[in-house]
Formats: structure tokens, sequence, C-alpha cells
């Protein structure tokens, strides 16, 4: 099951002002409908930018033909290898940016559609985002997987983003308590898990790298 294989790499998506945002918008008046708005919005983003990935693997492995398909093969791990230090390096860099800006201090007033914009923006301009998302659709597409096991890892990402939203459908008043004491230890401790999570699966790379 190579989609399973990525779906740890959905953890490091969302850690940062991703996951935080959501947060936010959960406590907000219309929580419901800024939270859905929020979640279809980085579900065009993910969308996109994995199936970009995923494709142009596709495409160099068909360029590359059986005689060079080892080769191909070989660069695509290397392009994901690199794509996992850059996350680690920045994952590490930015582990003290512990201060929400001061722009999410609105979100509580946002409206469905600045929620939107606001989802595909975040998951489709930052960085980590872009490095996730290429290594995903690049991992499938070396290890000649169907276009659809990209949904797998599409669907916890968006998963992780909602579940501020399913504890207040849930919880109710009670959430208001909880949701703030989550958000600050996702803001001093998302880097650690985003380190183990990127550990794992470039140990899975380097593997399929030896075993060409």
């Amino acid at each position: 099951m190579t989609w399973a294989q990525v779906l740890p790499l959905a953890f490091v998506m969302i850690a940062g002002p991703q996951i935080i945002t959501s947060f936010f918008l959960a406590t907000s008046a219309r929580w419901a409908a800024t939270s859905l708005a929020f979640v279809g919005g980085a579900a065009i983003a993910i969308i996109v930018e994995v199936t970009v990935a995923y494709f142009v693997g596709r495409g160099l492995k068909s360029a590359g033909g059986k005689k060079h398909s080892g080769t191909v093969d070989q660069v695509i791990d290397w392009v994901v290898l690199a794509l996992l230090v850059f996350l680690a390096v920045h994952a590490f860099l930015k582990r003290h940016d512990n201060q929400p800006p001061k722009w999410m201090r609105a979100l509580q007033k946002e409206r469905p559609m600045g929620a939107f914009l606001l989802g595909l923006a975040l998951l489709s301009l930052f960085p980590g985002d872009i490095a996730s998302s290429i290594a995903a659709g690049l991992h499938l597409a070396r290890h000649k997987a169907a276009w659809w096991e990209c949904l797998p890892f599409v669907g916890l990402t968006l998963l992780l983003l909602g579940i501020p939203a399913l504890m207040v459908a849930l919880l109710g008043k009670r959430a208001s308590v909880i949701l703030p004491k989550i958000r600050d230890w996702m803001d001093g401790n998302a880097w650690i898990v985003s380190e183990i999570v990127l550990a794992l699966f470039a140990a899975i790379t380097i593997k399929s790298l030896v075993s060409g």
C-alpha cells in the first residue's frame, strides 16, 4: 500500500499556521460556515499540488522508458529526499515561532469567503506545504501508484484541518476551554512530531534508493 506511506506527511502539511487558523476559525461566531469554507479552499490547493507533482513524476518515468527507468526512479528518490531534508530544516528553524501572527487575531470575525481564500492561500503558498505535496505526489508516481492513491493523503490532511470544528460540534461550549489548550500545545510541539514523521519517510525513501 504505497498510499499509506505518504499519509504521515499530512501532519507536516497542517503543522503551523494552517492548523492554528483552523482553531481560531472554530472558535468564531460562524464557526461551521467559516471552517467548512477554509477546508474547501485547502482541498483545492492540496489536490492541485499533489496532482501536478504526481503527473510530473509519471511523465518523467514515461520519458525515461524501460531502459532508463532505474535512473529515473533514483532521480525522483533523490528529489524527494532533498525535499524531506528541506522540510526538516524548515521545521527546526521555525520551532520557536510560537506566537500567532497578529492577523490571526481577526480570524474570529472572518467571513466564509475570506476563510475559503485563506485555506487556498495557506495550503498552496507556504514552502512547507508545497514541498510536502510534491514529495507525496512524486513518491506515489515513482512507485507506480494510481492517481486515486493521492486521495487518502488529501483526505487525511483535510480531516486534520477539520478536527477543531468537529470538536466544537461534539463538545459544544466545552470546546471553548479545550481548544485553546490544544492549540497552545500544537504551537509548541508540532515541530517535534513533524521531525519524527519526516525521519520515518526519509528512511522509506533511502530504503527505496538502496534497493533500487
